[in-house]
């Protein structure tokens, strides 16, 4: 049953203190093919503001394949280290479109680039984006790791990692981790817990290889959740929800 975000205004405490918060591009579609809608970003941002008001900091991580996906021109014959930065431009726009979303709701909030562009938002300093995470801004890094090759996975894994961040929400269209795709196949088992290796050995789609690695190589663990379900963000911070969590 969805979390009423009512109902869970008078639970003071978080599980976590300092969280990423990891979504595809595809996210904010909402049902459209292509490019941001904007309910469905005010949407998203009013879940990510019920989290903030229970004192969580929170970074975030928006993919851009609702705009362009590097590895889709790659594949159509453009040089791939020209489709993964275009890419990362992508990621550039949504982390803008979301920031808009979070300020009208009068949540503090930067957008911080791993590719300098200082008219529109502020270059990747380690030191200065946890010091806005001290003062309960939200964090929103963009342009991936600033490096072609390398997906927005792996760079929420990197920047939850540089940030001391104590767990990866990926949040997906289904409540958690499935043995195959739980869209195609009415058997599919869904899994409470998985392990970093399991994950590997299996291929089970949860992020791709390197960022999974980068996880495990570090104990930061990954908590899968439906993006789709009202209240889920916060009611997994507080206890409640379906989810599945990889580690160990």
């Amino acid at each position: 049953m969805p979390l009423d975000l009512e109902t869970l205004e008078t639970i003071p405490d978080a599980t976590y203190n300092r969280v990423m918060l990891k979504i595809s591009g595809e996210a904010l579609m909402g049902d459209q093919g292509f490019g941001l809608n904007p309910p469905t970003v005010q949407r998203i941002a009013r879940e990510v503001k019920s989290v903030h008001d229970m004192g969580v900091e929170i970074c975030m991580v928006i993919g851009g394949g609702n705009i362009f996906r590097g590895l889709s021109g790659a594949a159509q014959g453009m040089e791939r280290t020209t489709a993964d930065y275009m890419g990362m431009l992508a990621t550039v726009m949504n982390a803008l479109a979301m920031q808009s979303a979070l300020e009208d709701l009068g949540v503090f909030c930067r957008v911080i680039s791993a590719i300098p562009m200082d008219q529109v938002c502020e270059p990747y300093i380690r030191r200065r984006a946890v010091r806005h995470l001290e003062k309960k801004r939200v964090c929103i890094f963009a342009a991936g790791t600033g490096n072609p090759y390398f997906t927005t996975d792996t760079a929420a894994t990197l920047r939850a990692n540089e940030m001391g961040c104590q767990v990866i929400f990926k949040g997906t269209k289904v409540d958690g981790v499935y043995d195959k795709d739980p869209e195609k196949h009415a058997d599919a088992k869904r899994y409470d817990s998985v392990s970093f290796d399991d994950v590997l050995a299996k291929r089970l789609g949860v992020m791709d290889a390197s960022a999974i690695a980068l996880a495990r190589d570090n104990n930061l663990p990954i908590i899968v959740f439906s993006l789709d379900e009202p209240g889920g963000f916060r009611g997994i911070l507080a206890g409640e929800g379906t989810y599945t969590k990889v580690q160990g």
